[in-house]
């Protein structure tokens, strides 16, 4: 049986035990280097900290930046709409005025201006001599065609005596029948050869002719192109020179390009009046004699001519005037101002803001000018926002701030 130790050895052991826990190196604190390890990851975190705030705060300046420069680039416009016009009776078009016939006059042959008897406007009648022209080559041939022809003749009429002869010759059997055939043979030759001195001579005379030229129509002499000694050359060759204009002025022919809106209204036979700012308060009664029957995509018009009588003269070819339809229907029309319209390779445009705030290009067509507005006949709607005053820089959907409206805002 072991031997137990004393209860006052027992509670000493366990005091003892009890202070020497109390003294493990755990409850000293951290050593050296672990300290150290603490302190660096502080700094660390304290500098990444730093470095995300300072990354952030750069971000937001640079949005900040980009946010101002991408509004300041965005142009700011002021837009208009189109102004919705009562429908009119009377279509007033502009129109060109020419001559009914309008032909140079070139010269037929060769040689010298000796003279010219009409000047410009002069009212001149078909048939009547305008110039007379020196042909001396001309008439020298004709002399020596007309000495050749009775150069020919003269053969003719031996070569027509030794083809009888030897026709009775052959009757009584005193010559071969080639040989009586060969002096036929050189008769009909003769007489081929006369033939063609003929119409040498013929085409010379016409030819001399040519040396006085005649009006071919009635009308008025609009331009002189040479005097008396110029060198003329016959034909319209590179040569060649025209020697007058002419033109006739009764009736005159005006043409007017017709807008399609109106196309259907227009009929052959129907009356037209023109007007010209020389001759305030006259009107000109004409009608349209023809159209093209076809609108050109070009210009979305009908080619429209209207013949004016001019029995006085009072109108002169090449004036620009006005053309007063009666189309007797009422077409709606819309009118913009005249600072809205773009000028661009494609024709014509108006620059047109959608809801969202971008610019789209339409195309448009132009009716009447009244100055400050334009007549437009396609390409818009009256609930259309049109840019006025548009800058040459704008492109198909490109973004833009519209201003808003000034009280007492003008078209202009």
């Amino acid at each position: 049986m072991p031997i137990q130790p004393p209860l006052a050895t027992i509670e000493q052991n366990e005091t003892q035990a009890v202070r020497a826990d109390d003294y493990r190196p755990s409850d000293l604190g951290p050593n050296p280097a672990g300290r150290a390890k603490l302190l660096i990851g502080a700094a660390l975190l304290v500098l990444i900290t730093a470095g995300a705030v300072t990354f952030l705060n750069r971000k937001s300046e640079t949005d900040a930046l980009a946010k101002e420069t991408e509004a300041v680039s965005v142009p700011t416009v002021a837009v208009v709409q189109p102004q919705a016009e009562p429908g009119n009776d009377e279509l007033v078009l502009p129109g060109n005025l020419q001559a009914f016939i309008e032909s140079p006059i070139f010269a037929r042959t060769n040689g010298y201006l000796l003279r010219w008897y009409k000047d410009i406007g002069s009212k001149i009648q078909k048939g009547e001599l305008l110039a007379a022209i020196d042909t001396p080559e001309v008439d020298q041939e004709l002399s020596q065609a007309r000495a050749s022809r009775e150069q020919i003749k003269a053969a003719l009429g031996l070569a027509k005596i030794s083809a009888d002869r030897w026709a009775n010759l052959l009757k009584s059997d005193s010559v071969s029948q080639q040989e009586a055939d060969q002096q036929a043979s050189g008769y009909q030759q003769a007489l081929a050869n006369l033939a063609a001195g003929d119409a040498n001579v013929r085409r010379l005379e016409e030819l001399e002719s040519f040396k006085n030229v005649y009006a071919p129509f009635s009308g008025v002499l609009t331009r002189r192109n040479v005097d008396p000694g110029a060198l003329i050359n016959s034909g319209a060759q590179a040569a060649g020179k025209e020697l007058f204009d002419m033109a006739r002025v009764d009736p005159l022919r005006v043409y007017v390009s017709v807008p399609q809106a109106y196309a259907p209204n227009i009929k052959v036979g129907m009356k037209a009046n023109v007007t010209l700012q020389e001759f305030p308060g006259q009107k000109f009664l004409g009608a349209v004699v023809r159209t093209a029957e076809a609108i050109d995509p070009a210009t979305r018009t009908l080619y429209t001519e209207v013949d004016v009588p001019n029995k006085e003269g009072k109108l002169l070819p090449g004036s620009f005037g006005q053309v007063h339809f009666a189309t007797g229907t009422s077409v709606p029309r819309i009118t913009i101002p005249v600072n809205a319209m773009l000028f661009r390779a494609e024709g014509p445009q108006v620059a047109v803001v959608d809801k969202d705030s971008k610019v789209h290009l339409r195309p448009i067509s132009i009716g009447r000018d009244f100055g400050a507005t334009l007549e437009i006949l396609g390409g818009l709607e009256v609930s259309d926002q049109i840019i006025i005053n548009p800058s040459d820089s704008l492109e198909e959907g490109q973004k833009v701030h519209v201003a808003k409206p000034s009280t007492g805002d003008a078209r202009s």
